[in-house]
């Protein structure tokens, strides 16, 4: 019997029969490992359990809480729900189906209009082919043999893939029961893996993106091995609902969405409050680590845009017109004008780092149906930054821009993680540049000594990135900050600096923004809190109601003392209920709310009441001001009042 050698991720060497499974090597290391193991990867690509070791490898075994394992076993939920709406309505052509995070979908081309009644007759179908236990068995074709089969299939969308796929490419079909998809994999063995799933939500989608393709019916679910923990997700699907910036931003009058300007939102003046508090936050972060503002054009020619690349490879997303029958766009960047801020004085080695900061409007042009609130726009503001160095400043300014990040997301609130992505196949620039680049990259985040991921092949065309994800208080995760070292936009421009030999030399580029968007990060931050912003961030700080008219003049006096400190205050003197005028402060989320009656005016105090931990008792204004402003100044997420005993 001829033998190989499988080395685990720990290390361990075992010798196995040659054509032995992935799963016999997990069953074999143990029973529980080969209950919950989907798929394998072999000498670094991804592979079914079922596939044959014939030589000596390198073997992970992954389940659903590795990345990879749980992209299988939603590609394999893909295929059950496609199966399920074939045994349904045998008429649908199929599209595309593949795994996202945390779910799947699949279009669809029918007559048939799906609804969410649908939605429950293909989750009942789709339990019945869980039961019926159907192995996942790979099979290849040859190219026309491939789209003869799927032409006999009546699957148009599938045959259009055949044919856009290289020449050389493998064509891989997955076969369930009567069921067969054109699929790359990976699957789980069988569909009796896939206990727990719920279908979420319609949508239409055009065929390949293309708006001028023809619009499909898309289905979107997600999908466990384990009831409890679908049941989570649902929980958190529910929460987020609560949290939708959209809904909160209507309800608090943060910004209004309008037929007039589709993806450019109305910021209101509310709204501004907290975007102004984020800009003031962010230039006193920028001023302390020796940035300098500029503001660049938010027009220019084409001239620029051709230099910088754009107008070839990025044209399709700008906004263009004439001004004088000359070509101009609306920068979609602010990159391009930084750099001719920088080229426009002489610069010595004794002047880099150059940190440059822009609070710099951009517009993009997105399709109607991907925009979505704030999170997705036409028209949105970054808090771009260009860092300007030699070679040997490169990994002290990544270590100082890491660390201004990450004194900003702490912060909010929030905590992180960190990926590497490094030179993808189609790059600009030398094999030295890119080693240069990735390797000062890694070098600053290892002697920062913080945990990364690391994404091969992932990186930019002009250079490698590290991306910051946050993690908000219900899980999601959100690509906000980024770190891209550029080694191609200084050629291009044609930027230098006199070294100290006297000659001109080409400085290295660093691209770097912490909050992205700041709309973006604004309707984050709306779900994140649930409009209950901090103190510092709220539009209203303090909510001032009186009971009756006579408390109006002492409850005008407070009002006047608390703005002169620089608070944000407004007075309620309605001639309504003072219950009516609480429950509708309290939906204002605003932190404090001081109710004004007659023993308020007796005493000279305050009856203080915080949004986040109840009735603070008696205070006198000078008490509830110091501890509101020492709260306000330190930026706290946390009231720094505690309640009153009862």
């Amino acid at each position: 019997m001829s033998l190989v050698k499988v080395t685990l991720k720990d290390g361990t060497v075992r010798e196995v029969p040659k054509g032995t499974t992935v799963y016999d090597v997990a069953k074999a290391i143990s029973g529980r490992l080969a209950k919950e193991a989907v798929v394998g990867v072999v000498n670094g690509t991804t592979v079914d359990l079922s596939h044959k070791i014939e030589d000596d490898v390198n073997l992970s075994i992954l389940k659903y809480d590795d990345e990879d394992g749980a992209h299988a076993f939603r590609h394999t939920s893909s295929h059950i729900m496609a199966q399920a709406v074939k045994r349904l309505y045998p008429d649908v052509k199929l599209a595309i189906g593949p795994a996202i995070d945390n779910g799947f979908y699949y279009d669809f081309d029918t007559e048939h209009k799906f609804t969410p009644e649908d939605l429950e007759k293909i989750e009942a179908e789709m339990k019945k082919i869980v039961q019926e236990d159907l192995e996942l068995e790979r099979f290849e074709l040859p190219r026309e043999e491939a789209i003869q089969f799927m032409k006999d299939k009546g699957e148009p969308y599938k045959v259009e893939l055949i044919r856009d796929l290289p020449e050389e490419a493998t064509i891989s079909f997955y076969k369930q029961g009567e069921f067969v998809d054109l699929c790359a994999g990976t699957h789980v063995p069988s569909t009796k893996y896939v206990k727990s799933f719920k279908l979420l939500s319609l949508a239409g989608a055009y065929w390949r993106g293309d708006e001028k393709n023809k619009m499909l019916q898309r289905i979107y679910g997600t999908s466990f091995p384990k009831a409890s923990m679908l049941e989570e997700y649902l929980n958190m699907l529910e929460e987020a609902k609560k949290r939708d910036h959209r809904k909160l931003g209507k309800e608090l009058g943060l910004f209004e969405l309008m037929e007039e300007g589709p993806g450019f939102p109305f910021i209101l003046p509310n709204g501004m409050v907290v975007k102004n508090e984020m800009l003031k936050y962010w230039r006193e972060v920028h001023n302390k680590w020796h940035y300098e503002e500029i503001e660049t054009p938010l027009i220019m020619n084409r001239q620029l845009w051709e230099t910088s690349g754009h107008w070839f490879h990025y044209r399709e997303n700008m906004y263009t017109l004439k001004i004088d029958d000359e070509d101009y766009a609306i920068k979609p960047m602010n990159c391009p004008g930084s750099l001719l801020v920088y080229k426009s004085s002489l610069h010595s080695y004794k002047d880099l780092p150059l940190r440059m900061g822009e609070i710099g409007r951009v517009h993009r042009h997105e399709l109607s149906g991907a925009l979505h609130g704030l999170m997705r726009v036409r028209a949105f503001t970054q808090d771009d930054a260009h860092i300007y160095m030699m070679p040997e400043q490169i990994k002290d300014e990544i270590i100082g821009v890491v660390q201004l990040i990450d004194e900003m997301y702490k912060t909010f609130g929030f905590k992180y993680h960190m990926e590497l992505s490094t030179r993808p196949e189609e790059s600009m620039g030398t094999d030295a540049e890119w080693e240069m680049a990735e390797s000062a990259l890694k070098g600053a985040l290892d002697e920062l000594e913080v945990a990364y991921k690391l994404n091969p092949g992932d990186g930019a065309f002009y250079g490698p990135k590290i991306d910051f994800h946050l993690t908000d208080s219900i899980g999601r995760t959100w690509q906000c900050g980024t770190i891209q070292l550029d080694i191609q936009l200084p050629q291009r421009f044609d930027i230098s600096y006199i070294g100290k030999d006297g000659e001109k030399h080409r400085p290295i580029m660093i691209h770097r923004v912490a909050y992205g968007s700041i709309e973006r990060f604004f309707g984050i931050l709306i779900e994140e809190y649930a409009g209950k912003f901090p103190a510092w961030l709220a539009p209203i700080q303090v909510k001032l109601l009186t009971i009756a008219d006579r408390h109006i003049e002492y409850a005008q006096q407070i009002v006047d003392a608390l703005k002169a400190k620089g608070l944000r205050v407004d007075l309620d003197e309605r001639a309504e209920k003072i219950g009516y005028k609480i429950r509708e402060a309290q939906l204002s989320k605003s932190p404090y709310m001081i109710v004004i009656g007659d023993k308020e005016v007796e005493d000279g105090k305050l009856s203080v009441r915080s949004r986040d931990i109840g009735e603070l008792g008696s205070l006198s204004l000078d008490e509830f001001t110091d501890k509101l402003l020492a709260e306000i100044s330190e930026r706290a997420l946390q009231t720094k009042f505690e309640a009153k005993v009862q």
